[in-house]
């Protein structure tokens, strides 16, 4: 089974002085918190043992505000970044949470819809990595991969001055157990950190590396900059108010894939405060009931 990592870790200095409240990933993304984008992401692929990453200061609050997991029939573990030092870091300091067993990474700040590109990544992985190539305006800002004419990879560079094509890569990935050995390895970039990027190179020396192109109706938001954090809440106000659904909602993500019965869905439900979140869940209900 593979484990999942949510990365919430950093001092959010672009957020500055939001951060001096609260973590990053604590914000509010229209009606939710952060973290319970990439948490409902990776539960909607089937992930039920995960770790959550952030520094000593805010692990309390995640802790707080999630629990153990077992409300959602998830286990959760916290673990300490005492200094960021690239993503990578992150495998090193939940070596023993993934042991011998796969793993996905997910960055705290990103957001994702229209995910079915994942799920199809998820139900297909069995070794080696696997990525995604999403196309955007202004490469040189992301990891970027290149492709061949055929759609594989050629080459994936860190936020190159000159990018060789317009595909960036989201902030989720899939790894084999070989991931945690590949990161001992790696050498701090000249920014001192480990980089992502240079795991996904090693992988693709080793021909181990596949990248998933996502449709254009799929949607990715990194919520890390003030202005992409009001862009991120105005998206998902629009979706959730003309679709009538709600994303990242990891009591209803939970319920769907079978890790939550409707007995318990609907007691957590009766715990809530009179609020827009517990109508929505009420309807959940009532739509299972037909």
């Amino acid at each position: 089974m593979v484990k999942g990592i949510i990365l919430a870790g950093g001092a959010g200095s672009r957020l500055y002085p939001l951060t001096l409240v609260a973590s990053k990933q604590l914000q509010p993304v229209y009606d939710k918190p952060m973290v319970y984008y990439p948490l409902t992401t990776l539960i909607e692929n089937g992930v039920r043992e995960l770790c959550l990453i952030a520094t000593p200061a805010d692990l309390p609050r995640f802790r707080q505000l999630l629990g153990d997991g077992a409300a959602w029939g998830l286990s959760i573990e916290y673990l300490a970044q005492a200094k960021p030092a690239g993503i990578a870091q992150a495998f090193l300091i939940a070596a023993s949470f993934i042991g011998s067993d796969p793993v996905t990474l997910i960055l705290g700040d990103n957001i994702f819809y229209g995910a079915d590109g994942f799920k199809r990544a998820f139900a297909d992985f069995q070794d080696g990595a696997s990525i995604f190539g999403y196309r955007v305006h202004d490469p040189e800002r992301y990891g970027v991969v290149e492709f061949d004419s055929e759609g594989r990879a050629l080459s994936i560079q860190e936020k190159p001055s000159q990018p060789r094509s317009n595909h960036a890569v989201p902030g989720l990935y899939l790894y084999d157990n070989q991931v945690v050995e590949i990161t001992k390895n790696l050498r701090p970039s000249e920014r001192g950190e480990l980089e992502i990027t240079d795991v996904n190179v090693a992988y693709l020396r080793r021909g181990q590396l596949r990248v998933h192109q996502l449709s254009r109706g799929f949607a990715w938001l990194d919520a890390g900059t003030s202005s992409s954090l009001h862009e991120a809440s105005a998206y998902v106000q629009t979706i959730e108010k003309r679709q009538g659904i709600k994303i990242g909602c990891p009591e209803e993500a939970a319920f769907r894939r079978g890790f939550m019965s409707r007995d318990e869905l609907e007691k957590q439900t009766a715990q809530m405060p009179n609020c827009e979140y517990r109508d929505y869940l009420h309807r959940v209900l009532a739509e299972a009931a037909r």
